[in-house]
């Protein structure tokens, strides 16, 4: 069964509080949400798979712990999860990213793909799903949806802001995903958008509209 995390570190609670003035410069938002993800990152990867390596310090040689391997796929959904790869990439360099383009139905709220791009060895590798906002799920159980239809089977999801709907229907759709949080808001409004929120954290990276 997949657990929830919600993130009580107060550097991360001050950067979210940070990017929720409607008043953060386009540029100050984006730094904002690449640090929140390489904070909220270093806890993600805490389950990482390691091994025993033997190297050569200038005194001697040792046995130390290393990753066991390239294992980790980070899979934004575009396009405001793009916004969070840079901070899981400071961390894990060697990791693969891959793509799922969504968007929402302004009608029916409902996710749409258009685009789906992910490592041919999705199926050994532990994937980490990104996207800022978690609102009503869809996109984000959508997204989930497509990597396990294409052999994903260890899959994690990471969000800045999420409404309780939104958790909720993620988690009944894919039980065995776990969910980490930075901060859990109240509720959505009737546009579907989270309440208190910070607006569209898509437009508010690239200064779109």
């Amino acid at each position: 069964m997949g657990q929830i995390y919600v993130f009580d570190h107060p550097l991360i609670q001050h950067k979210t509080a940070m990017i929720r003035y409607k008043s953060t410069s386009v540029k100050d938002f984006r730094e904002l949400v690449k640090e929140i993800a390489m904070l909220m990152g270093y806890e993600v990867t805490r389950n990482l798979p390691l091994e025993d390596v033997e190297i050569e310090t200038p005194l001697s040689k040792v046995s130390v712990k290393m990753l066991a391997g390239n294992d980790l796929a980070i899979v934004p959904i575009l396009r405001a999860g793009l916004g969070m790869v840079d901070g899981f990439l400071n961390l894990v360099p060697t990791a693969k990213v891959g793509f799922v383009g969504l968007y929402r139905d302004p009608n029916t709220h409902l996710p749409v793909e258009y685009y789906c791009k992910l490592p041919d060895d999705i199926g050994r590798r532990q994937v980490i799903v990104l996207d800022p906002m978690l609102a009503t799920g869809g996109s984000a159980a959508a997204a989930v949806e497509f990597i396990k239809n294409r052999g994903g089977t260890k899959i994690s999801f990471v969000c800045l802001i999420a409404a309780p709907e939104g958790i909720d229907v993620l988690q009944k759709a894919h039980p065995d995903v776990d969910i980490y949080i930075a901060a859990k808001d109240s509720h959505l409004n009737d546009h579907a958008y989270i309440v208190p929120g910070l607006g569209d954290a898509g437009d508010r990276l690239y200064g779109t509209k």
